[in-house]
């Protein structure tokens, strides 16, 4: 009987941590953001932005409200077709901030993306997207 109670203990205690695990990479802001990028779903990525979101778009930047934001990203989008998403690099250079860098190629250019997020209020959030052609 003690035996059954280690064993059961040791694979509910597998179980959860797995599922942890699973869990936060599967529902991570870094990989919803470029999901729904790479699937052409702008709106899906509103819930990350700030209240302002700096975007630059090569090499012109400007700080729209989250609304502003979502138009100017789905005009731009529009206009480039994008395909062929890549992740050139993710990473988190200290417990509060996350990066994304990916490409696509548009209909004339390969574009380059770089997309910061900050934790703010146990939420990470967009700070910055930067667009520009490579």
């Amino acid at each position: 009987m003690k035996l059954f109670y280690i064993l059961f203990f040791s694979l509910f205690s597998t179980c959860c941590i797995l599922n942890v695990s699973w869990g936060q990479n599967i529902h991570s802001p870094v990989n919803e953001v470029f999901n729904a990028l790479k699937e052409d779903r702008i709106q899906d990525i509103v819930k990350y932005f700030d209240h302002t979101l700096p975007i630059s778009i090569n090499n012109i930047q400007s700080t729209y409200s989250s609304n502003q934001a979502e138009i100017v990203l789905k005009d731009f989008f529009q206009k480039n077709e994008p395909h062929d998403w890549l992740v050139a690099g993710t990473g988190s250079p200290n417990n509060n901030t996350k990066y994304l860098i990916c490409t696509f190629t548009g209909k004339t250019s390969k574009y380059g993306v770089y997309i910061l997020f900050k934790l703010k209020d146990n939420v990470y959030l967009l700070q910055e997207i930067r667009i520009y052609k490579e």
